[in-house]
């Protein structure tokens, strides 16, 4: 399956979701591609918008391949194969620090005004445009299942099928519209895929809040 763009992908995501409509569902995109996402989910399934802030964490020397994700709170998973790419633990301290001031940033960036929506009791919606590693998915959903939502989903387009079976524990319904096996990178099930800049996040949240 490929998407046109992720507006398109978004479209499908809502009629996969179509029965919590109704339900005032907290829609959290993983920023930055899943925010226009997110928006166009939240206003189908008249759900309300808000980010949940999480970061990969980046292998030595190839920053955009994630050997883990770390969230707000500083929690930080680490998928197995971390040290076989040579990521020694003051490596990880460093690059886990870099990245909490990156999410400290964007908070202060995102929602300046106000605090995060509290999950607590909500059916919750984690979008993001796709999942490679899943690292980052996994960082949001442990940060999210403390705060005791009513119901956790993962919802996105494509991943692979063992990335979702890691996910899968992680959450109470998973929903992805494509499970590929020639899975290499979230862009290749897209026809337009541009970056998601951070003036778009915030125009898009200042208009939902």
């Amino acid at each position: 399956m490929i998407f046109e763009n992720r507006i398109a992908a978004a479209k499908q995501l809502v009629a996969a979701l179509s029965e919590y409509q109704g339900k005032h569902p907290l829609i959290l995109a993983i920023p930055r591609g899943a925010v226009p996402m997110a928006k166009v989910v939240a206003d189908e399934l008249d759900g309300e918008l808000d980010v949940v802030l999480v970061h990969k964490v980046g292998a030595p020397g190839n920053p955009e391949f994630a050997i883990g994700a770390v969230d707000e709170s500083g929690w930080t998973y680490l998928a197995d194969y971390a040290g076989d790419v040579g990521a020694s633990e003051k490596y990880i301290r460093n690059e886990v620090a870099a990245q909490l001031e990156t999410i400290r940033r964007r908070r202060a960036q995102y929602t300046p005004v106000r605090e995060p929506i509290d999950p607590s009791g909500r059916v919750v919606i984690v979008i993001d445009d796709g999942l490679a590693t899943g690292s980052t998915m996994l960082a949001a959903l442990h940060a999210l299942r403390a705060k005791k939502p009513a119901e956790l989903i993962c919802a996105v387009p494509v991943a692979p099928p063992d990335t979702l079976e890691k996910v899968r524990g992680n959450a109470d319904r998973v929903v992805c519209l494509s499970a590929p096996i020639n899975f290499h990178a979230v862009a290749q099930f897209y026809v337009d895929f541009p970056q998601v800049t951070d003036e778009e996040v915030i125009a898009i949240l200042s208009a939902s809040g």
